[in-house]
């Protein structure tokens, strides 16, 4: 099925209706950190600080940048990558910090559990990367948006279980997969829109990492694991269009009732929310 965007009118081409994008967060082993405290809501208030912050992959961090996730009240860090991305590419030094829950949830079907180090020199699977080649079955006006849809319906239990492990976050909860833009960006805009996020601002947030695609696509380059599915392609195909999310949320407000009411199909509760409200406002 086809589902057209509708009302969007100049969102993602530099439409003053985009509010300010969500506060960047400077490391060293990090390209795309930023902390969605700030975010508004739509019957007023916002999203406090130091409560969601959303990453690329978090394996390069410098022991400067651990000390300062630790200053932030990092209490647990949600992983969307699938195990073969883990595997290939490690955890990165804060799986060993006691201090820090760690929660993994694959936002796609496994094909290849393992896989060699970066270092072994062996030849990767053609189909290793779980998207490559693979087939949506409702198709929107977008293709990224489509991909994000399929989230839900290909692996319900780790998008609920990826927004509990938010709501329960005793601190500071970091969500990553390997870009910090798709899957990430997926799961920050539904904890965002259960909240009452303003359906601007959570888009405008979602489009924020296009101003750091150059730096996130080269560092994906540098990996083996990515490279060859990345190398060719020009950035522009990388990019997080506002009208993407846009539409990825209409779809979910339009045919399905809105984003809890998705979220209840799939097993999350009112308990749920009202813990996702109390971490993520109080």
């Amino acid at each position: 099925m086809t589902y057209s965007r509708a009302g969007v009118g100049a969102v993602g081409t530099g439409s003053p209706r985009l509010p300010p994008v969500p506060n960047w967060i400077e490391m060293d082993g990090l390209v795309n950190l930023r902390d969605l405290g700030g975010t508004p809501l739509e019957g007023g208030g916002e999203v406090r600080p130091g409560r969601l912050l959303r990453s690329d992959n978090l394996q390069d961090l410098s022991e400067a940048d651990v000390a300062e996730l630790r200053r932030r009240g990092l209490s647990d860090v949600i992983d969307l990558r699938t195990a073969y991305e883990v595997n290939a590419t490690g955890d990165g030094p804060l799986k060993g910090d006691g201090g820090v829950a760690h929660h993994h949830f694959s936002y796609f079907v496994e094909q290849h559990g393992e896989a060699s180090s970066p270092e072994s020199g062996d030849e990767l699977p053609e189909d290793a990367l779980p998207w490559v080649g693979k087939r949506l079955d409702v198709e929107l006006d977008d293709y990224f948006a489509s991909t994000y849809w399929a989230y839900l319906t290909d692996r319900p239990e780790s998008v609920v279980g990826a927004l509990r492990a938010v709501a329960n976050a005793e601190g500071a909860a970091l969500v990553h997969c390997a870009a910090g833009k798709d899957r990430t960006g997926t799961t920050v805009a539904l904890a965002l829109r259960l909240v009452g996020a303003d359906r601007d601002a959570v888009v405008a947030d979602y489009a924020a990492s296009n101003e750091r695609l150059p730096l996130i696509v080269q560092r994906l380059v540098s990996s083996p694991v990515y490279a060859a599915n990345l190398r060719d392609r020009p950035l522009a195909s990388q990019a997080t269009k506002a009208e993407t999310m846009d539409t990825f949320l209409r779809y979910l407000d339009d045919a399905h009732g809105g984003v809890e009411a998705v979220l209840a199909r799939l097993g999350w509760t009112a308990a749920d929310t009202d813990a996702m409200r109390r971490h993520l406002l109080d």
